[in-house]
């Protein structure tokens, strides 16, 4: 007599969906406390056939082909249609993420309700907030006249036969997908299981009935999507929503897009009137800023396809205590103790001594490493007490030995920056050989720098170290 072996049940991290055969306080796999949930084990069907009776077999084509750029179906939302890559596709699915309260669902509802007053069919889906709330959010938009269907439902049961009956919809939101559930499935809501069961359901029927699918997902304290990392896997585009909610600035990124460019950003300002465009973000950024303060270098820097001037904001002071502070915002904290250290060895500079501050003004999140010429050049603004001038902007890439390295489309930051009225830049030193020639905009002085040492030369009263050092 043979004996099958009993299913067991098993234990998912809810931070990471790494599975484990029993329960324990720390994750393996992401290094998160408490965040291991007992799930029973999917059902299997033993003896299935390799091939299902009538089911189509797989047929190869060739490389060559002629191909057309998917339809686009617009939000009128020109920030939002830039970070899609020109708008949705059609049966797409695309994952919306960000912290509670910086405008996920009020940017959705505009975009849903602009969709439907062009003459397409729109469902928006809230398992989050009743129909009333949702009503309540759309009068104080001035969008309550928008032919939008509205529904507010959690049973995926209930969402999926609602689905399979539409015929004409363009796009479906479900806000949030934390919030859906299976009844076959026996955890909780917004469980690892959930989610990921949840969400598979949903992009099948919409790869199927040819509408753009949007979920709206929660994050953690870190910043990351919550719940497994697969539900990225099996989206078509992942954007975030980022922003302090303090700030009046929102920034909607692209970290993946199949059907567009990634690291492409759209700039909002929260108003009372809802999230309106900002088309441009140079000169919204630099608004407030202040010439002939000591501490401050505008940087010019490229976020996905779209050229963006940012204030870069620098402080120093004494420390009062025996370890300096480094605090960063919107900035690699890593990155900026990097600099430091260029500074102090390859340089001769004396900062290692003080509390250093960096800034990002505007709330923008920069990861380029082009910015590294406008920071140093913020630092020893601050250090030296000597303003920088107020119509150069700076770009390019520190390396450990103080050389500045090119990076790439110049020509994009410069003319940029001579939009908004700079008459000048500092760059890295052109390579001559191999490289084309750099079309100068009209009446922009240019300063090449080789070695963050020349850049030092321009802050004369800087302290220096006693010994060794160059510049």
């Amino acid at each position: 007599m043979i004996r099958l072996a009993r299913e067991r049940s098993r234990f998912v991290c809810q931070q990471c969906g790494a599975l484990h055969a029993k329960w324990q306080g720390r994750c393996e796999g992401c290094g998160a406390w408490n965040s291991l949930t007992e799930e029973a084990p999917a059902p299997r069907t033993p003896g299935a056939p390799a091939l299902r009776p009538g089911a189509r077999r797989l047929h190869f084509v060739d490389l060559r082909g002629e191909g057309t750029p998917p339809p686009r179906a617009e939000t009128g939302i020109g920030e939002l249609d830039r970070v899609l890559g020109g708008g949705f596709v059609p049966g797409s699915a695309v994952l919306v993420g960000g912290d509670p309260g910086i405008g996920k669902s009020t940017l959705l509802l505009q975009a849903a309700a602009r969709m439907a007053e062009a003459g397409r069919r729109v469902l928006y889906i809230s398992g989050e907030e009743a129909v009333e709330q949702v009503r309540l959010r759309a009068r104080r938009l001035g969008l309550s006249g928008a032919p939008l269907a509205l529904a507010s439902a959690t049973a995926l049961g209930e969402i999926t036969a609602a689905l399979e009956a539409e015929r004409q919809a363009a796009l479906v939101v479900i806000d949030s997908i934390q919030t859906m559930w299976l009844a076959g499935l026996d955890s909780a809501p917004g469980t690892v299981a959930q989610v990921r069961a949840c969400a598979a359901e949903l992009i099948r029927l919409a790869k199927g009935a040819g509408y753009a699918l949007v979920l709206v997902g929660h994050v953690t304290k870190e910043g990351q999507l919550a719940g497994p990392r697969v539900l990225e896997h099996m989206v078509d585009a992942t954007l975030y929503f980022e922003g302090e909610r303090g700030h009046q600035f929102r920034i909607l990124r692209a970290t993946k897009n199949r059907f567009g460019a990634t690291d492409e950003i759209g700039v909002f300002e929260m108003t009372e009137a809802g999230l309106m465009e900002v088309p441009n973000p140079s000169a919204l950024f630099l608004a407030e800023r202040r010439g002939h303060v000591a501490g401050s270098a505008v940087f010019a820097g490229i976020e996905g396809s779209r050229p963006l001037l940012v204030e870069v904001q620098a402080l120093l002071a004494p420390s009062s205590g025996g370890s300096p502070r480094r605090q960063v915002v919107g900035w690699d904290a890593a990155r900026l103790a990097m600099l430091l250290a260029v500074l102090e060895t390859r340089c001769g500079l004396a900062l290692a001594q003080n509390d250093v501050y960096l800034n990002m003004a505007g709330g923008l999140r920069i990861a380029e490493p082009a910015a590294d010429l406008a920071v140093a050049a913020a630092l020893l603004s601050a250090a030296a007490d000597i303003p920088t001038d107020a119509g150069r902007v700076y770009f390019g890439e520190v390396g450990l030995s103080g050389e500045v390295r090119q990076v790439a489309q110049a020509e994009l930051r410069l003319r940029e920056a001579a939009k908004l009225g700079f008459t000048a830049a500092s760059l890295p030193r052109r390579i001559a050989r191999g490289s084309r020639p750099l079309v100068e905009p009209p009446g922009m002085a240019l300063t090449e720098i080789g070695h963050l040492s020349e850049l030092v030369a321009a802050f004369r009263p800087l302290r220096r170290r006693s010994a060794g050092g160059q510049g």
